[in-house]
């Protein structure tokens, strides 16, 4: 049986050979020899996973030193045959118009009894083990895994997702595309909304919209960094970067009118006007503008009909490593730094990704 099934492999004649498997598993599935001739059958059909599995139940079911030879010899050969195959399908991918443009890669959060698969695929594709990779795997956010050629992110996310790791890319230039206003204030709110802004140019306008024009708002935090003077354990004085407040970012997402409203904290102006409809009531606002920044939000929320998102800091975390690696990326946030910081541009990153992300979505 063996020797018909090796020659049916050698002429390619799949169908015979899997119809001998079938008769040699009913009558004898224990038997070591049927389990090297199912490898070879899977390795001929290139089905390299399953082939690799197979040959690696062998050798634990088996002590035939003959067979065991074979069996090793046949996951040596799966794993040249699949970097070959790896090799082949990534030169295609980079070959393809923009496949060497700049792009991320963006692990999606898998919770529950998915997260074991979600690592083995993660342990697979990229070569790691199994336990690295489930550290690795999110549980309640993006996480930006890698950036690079867009032609290699293609492979590696179709990789991923056929492996069960849920995960998605994007353009650079995408997120760089995406038109944004900076909101200086709203000179309107009730039934329909008008707003001051600027434009990435700093030119100044006024834009008027509905409530209903509104697909998503993205919130994020900010850290706000400040040289300061500290002792160290020899208490000699050093100076760091401390985080000192927090600068708060909301996004306005308008698919209709491809384009974003971003209201900052620090920049919103309300000397020109605060034109809540009870604006008057809301407390101590005479001594701080953050009880007025609190019910403007509360407002939008409440007027907004849509997906809000609130994930920014765990993103974050992750991605400001990334972003020296990427082409520059405009954030478009006014803030007064006393040095750039990429926790901004991670966030018109964040921000940019739902934006596109929900665009795909509502065209399919």
């Amino acid at each position: 049986m063996q020797d018909a099934i090796a020659a049916a492999l050698e002429k390619k004649d799949f169908r015979t050979a899997a119809t001998l498997l079938q008769q040699w598993q009913q009558k004898d599935a224990k038997d070591p020899k049927f389990l090297l001739a199912a490898g070879q059958y899977q390795e001929a059909t290139e089905r390299w996973d399953q082939a690799e599995k197979t040959y690696l139940k062998l050798l634990r079911q088996t002590t035939n030193s003959k067979v065991m030879v074979q069996a090793r010899q046949g996951i040596q050969r799966v794993q040249t045959q699949r970097e070959a195959a790896q090799a082949t399908a990534l030169e295609a991918a980079r070959a393809q118009p923009d496949g060497q443009a700049p792009g991320l890669l963006c692990l999606e959060p898998v919770t529950g009894e998915q997260r074991q698969a979600a690592a083995q695929g993660l342990a697979q594709v990229t070569g790691i083990d199994a336990y690295t990779a489930r550290w690795q795997i999110p549980s309640r956010e993006w996480r930006l895994y890698r950036v690079g050629p867009i032609g290699d992110l293609q492979y590696y996310t179709q990789a991923l997702t056929a492996a069960q790791t849920p995960a998605f890319w994007a353009k650079h230039a995408e997120i760089q595309a995406i038109q944004v206003f900076r909101v200086q204030n709203f000179r309107r709110v009730q039934s329909a909304a008008e707003v001051i802004c600027k434009n990435a140019a700093g030119q100044l306008g006024a834009i008027a919209f509905d409530w209903s024009e509104i697909s998503q708002i993205v919130l994020g935090q900010l850290p706000m960094f400040e040289s300061v003077v500290d002792t160290n354990a020899r208490r000699q004085l050093t100076r760091k970067e401390q985080t000192q407040d927090y600068a708060e970012i909301v996004d306005l997402h308008c698919h209709q009118r491809r384009c974003v409203l971003r209201l900052c904290d620090r920049t919103y102006d309300f000397r020109k006007g605060n034109p809540l409809p009870n604006a008057e009531a809301i407390p101590d606002k005479a001594f701080s503008t953050r009880p007025q920044w609190q019910a403007l939000i509360q407002y939008l929320q409440q007027q907004v009909d849509a997906p809000i998102h609130k994930g920014f800091t765990k993103f974050g975390e992750g991605a400001v490593e990334f972003l020296d690696l990427l082409p520059p990326l405009k954030p478009h946030i006014e803030l007064a730094r006393f040095k750039e910081s990429n926790w901004d541009p991670a966030f018109h990153l964040y921000s940019g990704l739902h934006f596109i992300r929900y665009e795909a979505a509502a065209a399919t």
